[in-house]
């Protein structure tokens, strides 16, 4: 039986949405400091949490916007980070189920706009970039932070297989030099730019996503035969542990919109 990729997304995130609004590693970070830096210097009317996942950067969006809406393919995840929001006492705070490709908002409806580990899942990522833009305000901040492909062919197999195989929905990483020419096509400016490692603990990075045994020995095998290099790179651990690159991008949107 084939899936619609919105629907593996769906049967990836909906069941885990809890444990995805109090995951720990996703609820801090030093990328999400600076998300909050931003939010607090523009303080926008109006922001927009593109693929929320736990609602983590729209918790932080919310004290420093009029109001923040938090947009997600998957309706339980939604509804998880709704009672969340209230429990939080956040009153400025909206939820809306959609694809990123497909965003149900007028032209630069927004004043802000954040993404965070959620483009490396988006179906079609260049649309998703397109409506990014399309929805902002020209010369409205937008702020871009996932994992990155290290470009070298043999890491960037590596990264794609395991990830791949502990999560269905994921699509691709992208390259530092493709997110700078893709956010170039749809209209973007890019300010600034940070890098950061990110240690991913073996066992609650598999338990989150409910990956099968049978991937999980799979991962296990492909870390085992690594070549020294992409092992090193990765920074593999004895207990499957390994690190890996996530980018920062503070971008402005271009007062004339690509078309």
């Amino acid at each position: 039986m084939t899936r619609s990729h919105e629907t593996v997304v769906e049967a990836q995130f909906g069941s885990q949405a809890d444990a995805y609004v109090t995951s720990i590693v996703h609820a801090q970070g030093e990328d999400l400091d600076a998300v909050e830096a931003i939010a607090r210097r523009e303080a926008a009317p109006r922001a927009l949490d593109l693929g929320t996942g736990g609602g983590h950067v729209a918790y932080r969006l919310a004290p420093h916007s009029g109001t923040v809406t938090a947009v997600d393919l998957s309706a339980a995840m939604l509804e998880a980070v709704q009672a969340a929001a209230k429990q939080r006492g956040l009153s400025n705070f909206e939820i809306c189920n959609s694809p990123a490709e497909q965003l149900p908002f007028d032209d630069a409806s927004f004043d802000l706009l954040a993404t965070r580990f959620s483009a490396h899942h988006w179906r079609d990522w260049n649309a998703g970039l397109r409506e990014a833009r399309r929805v902002l305000k020209p010369g409205a901040t937008a702020i871009f932070v996932d994992v990155i492909s290290p470009g070298h062919a043999p890491f960037d197999t590596h990264l794609q297989a395991v990830e791949l195989l502990r999560d269905p929905s994921h699509v691709r990483d992208h390259t530092e030099s493709e997110w700078a020419a893709a956010l170039d096509r749809a209209g973007f400016r890019v300010r600034s730019t940070v890098k950061r490692r990110l240690r991913m603990e073996f066992t609650s990075w598999v338990e989150r996503m409910r990956t099968p045994d049978a991937h999980r020995t799979a991962i296990r095998a492909l870390q085992q035969l690594a070549s020294a290099e992409t092992a090193a790179y990765f920074a593999i651990e004895a207990d499957g542990s390994f690190s890996i690159d996530a980018l920062q991008i503070e971008a402005s949107a271009c007062r004339a919109r690509a078309l």
